[in-house]
């Protein structure tokens, strides 16, 4: 599903109705440089940590802000038939309507290790900080990246009937077609605390930096995690009538 907002680290960006962007926030790496001004037709928009990327109505993608990591390196110039993009903290993917993906930017952890390469047969594909997920036709998913927090430990390959996956910084949500989820990565601050076995009929998820929150249908919310903040204060409970747009947080 193409984005219409989408944040970074310090940085917002959004799709007008016209096809045009607004840029606001931190512009100290050229975040929000003025050239986003000239882009148009804009479908799709992902936020990095200090960059952006935009995807045309024609299939191409255009990128600004930082690129001390080759986040913007002018690769993505080369890239046709893109149907959707995602960015990590350093690292950018972009997906071809033929089910293949593209990636660039930094590698240190492996986010762009060409094993991606081997991958067919994509739908979505969504980034946590240092590490990636792909859903595929079949709803399997595969996951690349950084391991340091068990963010793709093997056990996803367990996983089937996926419809939707969301990424915190060091753990991943998956949504199953039952409305059941599964969590893997990163638990020191309970994102992947078994809680969550409990919910059921959910339809949305999204993830914090430390913190997941689910919607259910019948408009409710579920939120477990890092509460360091009040990310997951009970207040939540009290939310009702919550649709899909006022859920999509897009926190990473």
């Amino acid at each position: 599903m193409n984005k219409s907002i989408s944040c970074g680290d310090s940085h917002s960006v959004a799709i007008i109705s016209d096809g045009t962007l607004k840029c606001w926030g931190n512009n100290q790496r050229k975040q929000c440089d003025p050239v986003y001004k000239s882009f148009t037709c804009v479908i799709d928009v992902a936020c990095g940590g200090y960059h952006s990327v935009a995807l045309l109505s024609n299939g191409t993608i255009e990128c600004w802000g930082d690129n001390t990591q080759n986040q913007c390196d002018p690769v993505y110039k080369t890239f046709s038939n893109i149907t959707s993009v995602a960015c990590g903290k350093l690292h950018s993917i972009a997906l071809r309507s033929d089910g293949t993906i593209e990636c660039w930017g930094n590698n240190y952890w492996n986010q762009c290790d060409v094993v991606y390469k081997t991958f067919n047969n994509i739908i979505s594909v969504t980034c946590g900080t240092h590490h990636s997920v792909a859903i595929k036709r079949d709803g399997t998913i595969e996951c690349w990246g950084s391991n340091t927090s068990n963010q793709c430990d093997p056990v996803y390959k367990t996983f089937t009937n996926i419809i939707s996956v969301a990424c915190g910084a060091y753990h991943s949500v998956a949504l199953k077609s039952d409305g059941t989820i599964e969590c893997w990565g990163d638990n020191r601050s309970d994102q992947c605390n078994p809680v969550y076995k409990s919910f059921t009929n959910i339809i949305s998820v999204d993830c914090g930096i430390f913190y997941s929150v689910a919607l259910l249908s019948d408009g409710t919310i579920e939120c477990w995690g890092n509460n360091n903040l009040n990310q997951c204060d009970s207040v939540y409970k009290l939310f009702t009538g919550i649709k899909l747009p006022q859920i999509n947080f897009l926190l990473k």
